[in-house]
């Protein structure tokens, strides 16, 4: 263990929730609350870095080991999130003004690409004005698009609902269709496949070309219409249906988005996607004469399905949030917890243990889908790919219910008693 370090601690999520996230969260509360000796308190602050420019914290050691517990079972960022991006020097410098004045000393930040950014940009600061501070990365995205971490979590979860959803889907569509039935299914992925890719695990372990999805389209590999079509009127003449899953992010030769509806964007720069579904459905009827089209977008719910999250998913998220706070006490800074497969003598066991990385090799960095597990008609996926995923979905998370519904965590949210004046973030 590094020198003696005390102060309080703080978290905070960022981006979009998963599954997941809040198991993170109560890995770091339930890991922190061990070291008393170096953590005098535990916050969290509200609504990502937005929430923290607000000097918003709440004191999450009030919080009873019942809702600590209930966290791993609760979708949703319970702390709230934000896509605040930090553009100015003022914003940095009131971090440090809020971290100072609450005496925070561990700061670990729980997001994605973005949020990693930010983490490393506020670690690189302290350093600079010798501000005492040890800033961690607790990795979360359902896109699984963070680089260096075999995989993230919250994306096993996602993928387990879509598969679901696929297969459920899939029986529905073979009761109505005589050959002339084409769904579409649009996910999430806005620079990467990973989600859409999931889709497959829906086939059946023997699989044949006959099971849904039969086409998959992914942005790592460019839409070319006529071959589109025609794979869909293959189906169609072997099979009642054809079920088509793409990726809300999918490009067309010109590297353009496909879908209509991304001429926005967020406030770091990223295009606000959807509507390739139906972009896909519009093709297939002016192409193909006869044939009925639906298409159908998850939106949120895939990233909030809890009912159908993975456990294997929900333990290594508070794996995760634990291994933050040992990296933090050991005297690690700037870093990113990152989960890194074992290889068992060969075995096909599965395990996986941490690791830490530096912020910078993954902030704003994306890991795109493998394009050697792309079949070679681009709009299927290679067996390598649900020998690495499978694993990811295995176990079910028994979710407590009341009343017939299900019953999630809900915090005391005991307010911290801001010290600074009031502070206004960009629009």
């Amino acid at each position: 263990m590094a020198q003696e370090f005390i102060g309080n601690l703080l978290v905070a999520q960022s981006g979009g929730p998963t599954p997941v996230i809040n198991a993170s969260l109560a890995g770091v509360i339930t890991e922190a609350l061990q070291y008393e000796d170096n953590i005098a308190e535990i916050y969290g602050g509200l609504n990502g870095i937005q929430g923290i420019l607000n000097e918003q914290l709440i004191d999450l050691a009030a919080e009873s080991q019942q809702t600590v517990r209930a966290l791993s079972q609760t979708p949703g960022a319970i702390l709230g999130t934000c896509r605040y991006k930090m553009k100015r020097q003022q914003d940095f410098d009131r971090v440090l003004d809020v971290f100072a004045a609450h005496n925070i000393r561990y700061f670990l930040y729980i997001g994605g690409n973005d949020s990693q950014d930010t983490a490393a940009k506020i670690n690189a600061l302290a350093l600079e004005r010798g501000y005492a501070l040890r800033v961690i990365g607790v990795p979360k995205t359902v896109d699984n698009d963070l680089p260096v971490t075999d995989h993230c979590p919250g994306y096993g979860s996602v993928i387990k609902h879509i598969a679901t959803t696929v297969r459920e889907m899939a029986l529905d569509n073979a009761a109505m269709g005589q050959h002339d039935f084409v769904s579409i299914l649009e996910v999430m992925g806005r620079g990467a496949g990973w989600i859409a890719a999931g889709s497959v695990l829906a086939k059946r372990r023997t699989a044949l070309i006959e099971d849904a999805p039969h086409i998959v389209l992914l942005p790592e590999a460019h839409f070319n219409q006529q071959a589109f079509v025609d794979a869909v009127q293959m189906v169609l003449r072997k099979q009642h249906f054809c079920f088509i899953v793409t990726a809300e992010g999918l490009l067309d030769p010109a590297g353009n988005f496909l879908g209509a509806g991304a001429t926005a964007t967020d406030a770091f720069g990223h295009a606000v996607l959807g509507g390739v579904g139906e972009t896909l459905r519009t093709i297939v009827e002016q192409n193909l004469a006869g044939v009925k089209v639906r298409s159908a977008k998850l939106g949120i719910t895939q990233r909030a399905a809890i009912h159908n999250a993975s456990q294997t998913d929900v333990d290594e998220a508070v794996l995760v949030g634990r291994a933050a706070v040992r990296a933090a006490i050991d005297g690690e800074s700037g870093k990113m917890v990152v989960l890194v497969r074992e290889d068992k003598d060969g075995k096909d066991t599965y395990s996986v243990r941490t690791e830490l990385a530096p912020l910078n090799e993954v902030a704003n960095a994306v890991k795109t889908f493998p394009t050697a597990w792309i079949g070679e008609d681009k709009m299927s996926i290679g067996f390598q790919f649900a020998k690495y995923a499978q694993p990811l979905i295995q176990g079910e998370v028994a979710i407590p219910c009341e009343g017939g519904l299900p019953k999630f965590a809900q915090l005391l949210a005991a307010r911290i008693e801001r010290k600074l004046d009031a502070y206004e973030t960009l629009k």
